[in-house]
């Protein structure tokens, strides 16, 4: 049997100390940091949305999240997102679609399990549109090409399956056609060559049809251009500055080869900002041929460039910058793209105008891997934090023996640290000095002293920092507040909010906060009073409008408004500030449900006669009938011709006379003219009322404000009938109305 050994340490660390030291140093940990901490874990967990995309698919990936959009223009260099042309109008539930058209849960959804979807490329036969792309599988996590089909001109997409699967990574599926056949040249540099499939069965089946170029060649792409097929990619096998930043030049008479370098290859080697990796299919423009490029400069795929190639032959090649005409995204990770855009395919339709594929990240590369790095980084740092208040607690009460590292055996059993006695005297000497460091800090540091109170205090905020920031970057997702999706599609809408001039700051503040959130298209402010202000006064990602009305009415909040471009409106207070997230699904349960008001404060207004209360009062019944329509989604054409409908004079002719009571009215209105639900409720994870901060607020007398509603109830209920009894809370599987 081995020899055991057995360690007496005289004293270490808390067991031999004070139980007044004790009790300062957990009292310090607990009572000082648990409210701060909890209240972060509240924050993290109730901001961060859940899950909503795809039972299997759509994980957190190093190599990013990637989707893909569609835009349009008269020319390749004037291309807008689909909102911004008010796609499938009549047949949506909140239009236009937004960007993006496809994600991860297509294929997902599908059966395919995938975690992205990038690298898109467009083939248009007759009216029918089909797009290839990379589809990340979960599965192997390697990359095969995906196919959809859109009959709609890019709206909505239909996911056919996956085109072509092989035993290694595929990306970049460049489809053309040549002599009636279809191909594909995807990149597939693991195999250490570039491949050339045609189509069998077109867009499903396909065949190898010929190796190219035996060289691993990345995000190959090719066109014709004065009389020879050209061929532009990269090499794979290039390190350090040089990857991703690399650029051939091959020509041919036929995109079947056989295929010849250019005599100037390598055309660029060592800078991944110029875009020398491919970011899309070449094209030609009005007698000129662009090629398009990636800027990897600070992250890979950071943005898509442009060149106008203005020397093109078997001796020469010179290509120069040139704008894109894309508008940069400025919502940063709350945008689909906001972050990084490696790739567009933009082709000429037949009508003469132009469509195009870009695939976006809402996050750098790596940014998983380096969340789950940091979060440990700062849970070890928690870790050596509590052993080293644990070392210094001990070190002011207890006392460090010189032979505490002596060893005692069995009788005729050799100790270990006796037969090497070098290792011993380090031992000693490292514990005699730790002795000596706690001698000076005993000295220097007393627990019944400020200034010993005030060194472990600072300790224990220190942790409670370190398990915060353990928490963001674990637990805390990757720092986007995303659009919901619904029905496959995504969708914008417009924000409406009523102010004057003595909230001015109060506006500020509330557009720069919403004109992040992702859905948000247009920022609407109905101005009743005093000098408006400058629209370039605001720091917004989104358009503000300002409405001037010439009467000061709560009456203007809902007045029929032809400029607003989207079927959704959110009518929300400039005084009330909540996350994107909440506000993202208050605008989902809305799309279930455009014939309602969906918003986020809930009454029961019952009684006979009726009585306004609070929420305290109907969340005591397990019940609403009302959502006050200062925050609340509703459809923007059937709301506002509601409301100034000559059914609704008399009560606009009210809410005048009491300043108060329109988002009552509108209630009633929505119950008169439906015998379904007309109201839905959705729980804000928190709201702040910023108003309290403020004298400018028409509630601050909360009993007269009650009152004035309650009489406003009467009124109303004579004009247009009682509202409905009732619907509980906490009725939603997703249980977001709890």
């Amino acid at each position: 049997m081995a020899p055991r050994i057995r360690w007496r340490l005289a004293a270490t660390g808390f067991l031999s100390c004070s139980p007044s030291a004790v009790s300062f140093l957990l009292s310090s940990l607990l009572a000082s940091g648990i409210v701060a901490v909890a209240f972060f874990l509240f924050v993290v967990s109730s901001s961060r949305r859940p899950p909503v995309l795809a039972v299997d698919g759509c994980g957190p990936d190093s190599e990013g999240s990637w989707s893909i959009g569609v835009y349009y223009g008269s020319s390749p260099f004037s291309l807008s997102p689909i909102e911004l042309h008010g796609s499938n109008k009549s047949n949506n539930s909140a239009w236009p679609i937004a960007n993006p058209v496809l994600t991860c849960a297509s294929p997902s959804n599908a059966g395919y399990p995938t975690n992205f979807v990038a690298d898109p490329f467009l083939y248009v036969q007759d009216s029918i549109l089909y797009l290839f792309f990379e589809s990340k599988s979960t599965t192997m996590m390697k990359g095969n090409i995906g196919v959809a089909r859109s009959f709609d001109q890019g709206g909505t997409w239909e996911f056919l399956g996956i085109a072509l699967r092989e035993d290694w990574h595929l990306s970049y599926p460049f489809v053309f056609s040549y002599q009636n056949q279809i191909y594909m040249m995807p990149e597939g540099n693991r195999k250490g060559d570039l491949r050339l499939y045609r189509a069998v069965n077109f867009p499903l089946k396909w065949t190898l049809e010929k190796v190219l170029i035996r060289k691993p060649l990345i995000d190959a792409s090719l066109i014709q251009y004065e009389g020879y097929y050209w061929l532009f990619a990269s090499d794979f096998t290039r390190f350090g500055i040089e990857r991703n930043a690399e650029l051939e030049v091959w020509y041919s008479t036929s995109p079947l080869g056989p295929w010849k370098q250019h005599p100037r290859n390598p055309i660029y080697r060592a800078d991944k900002s110029l875009g020398a990796r491919n970011g899309g299919r070449p094209f030609i423009y009005e007698g000129s041929l662009y090629r398009l490029g990636q800027d990897c400069g600070q992250t890979y795929g950071r943005k898509v460039r442009v060149y106008k190639v203005e020397k093109l032959s078997k001796e020469e090649f010179k290509e120069v910058p040139v704008e894109l005409g894309i508008e940069e995204p400025k919502k940063d990770r709350n945008a689909w793209n906001g972050i990084r855009y490696h790739h567009l395919d933009m082709q000429q339709l037949p009508s003469g105008n132009w469509i195009a594929v870009m695939d976006g990240d809402r996050v750098p590369s790596g940014d998983s891997t380096m969340r789950f790095l940091l979060g440990c980084t700062f849970t070890l740092l928690l870790i050596l934090l509590i052993m080293f208040i644990g070392f210094l607690v001990g070190a002011v009460n207890c006392n460090f023996p010189p032979n505490c590292c002596m060893t005692s055996s069995r009788r005729n059993e050799t100790s270990w640290l006796r037969n090497h006695p070098y290792i011993n005297l380090r031992a000693r000497r490292y514990i005699s000095g730790m002795s000596r460091y706690g001698s000076s800090i005993r000295e220097r540091i007393n627990l019944k002293t400020c200034s010993g109170k005030l060194i472990l205090s600072f300790l224990a905020l220190v942790g409670i920092a370190f398990v915060c920031m353990s928490v963001h970057f674990l637990l805390g997702g990757n720092g986007a507040e995303e659009a919901y999706i619904f029905g496959g599609q995504y969708s914008q809408f417009t924000m409406v909010t009523m102010t004057y001039e003595a909230r001015l700051w109060n506006l500020k503040l509330y557009v720069k906060h919403y004109s992040r959130c992702e859905s948000v298209r247009e920022i609407l402010v109905v101005w009743n009073k005093g000098n408006p202000p400058k629209v370039d006064e605001f720091d917004s990602a989104v358009p503000v409008r300002i409405r001037v009305e010439e009467h000061n009415s709560l009456n203007n909040r809902f007045k029929v408004d032809p400029l607003i471009k989207t079927r959704a409106v959110l009518e929300l207070d400039d005084d009330i500030m909540m996350t994107c997230n909440d506000v993202e699904k208050g605008f989902r349960v809305w799309r279930e449900n455009p014939e309602r008001l969906v918003g986020f404060y809930p009454r029961l207004l019952d009684g006979s006669p009726p009585q306004y209360r609070n929420e305290r009062y109907a969340r005591g019944k397990n019940g609403y009938n009302a959502i006050l329509t200062g925050a609340a989604f509703m459809d923007s054409e059937y709301a506002f011709n509601k409301y100034w409908s000559e059914q609704a004079r008399e009560g606009r002719t009210f809410v005048d006379r009491s300043f108060n009571c329109e988002d009552l009215l509108m209630n009633f209105l929505y119950a008169n003219a439906s015998l379904g639900r007309t109201v839905e409720y959705v729980h804000p994870a928190w709201a702040i009322d910023t108003s309290k901060l403020s004298t400018a607020a028409i509630s601050r007398n909360t009993q007269v404000h009650y009152n004035i509603r309650t009489s406003c109830l009467s009124k109303f209920s004579a004009l247009y009938g009682p509202l409905p009894l009732k619907w509980e809370f906490a009725s939603r599987p997703d249980g977001w109305d709890r």
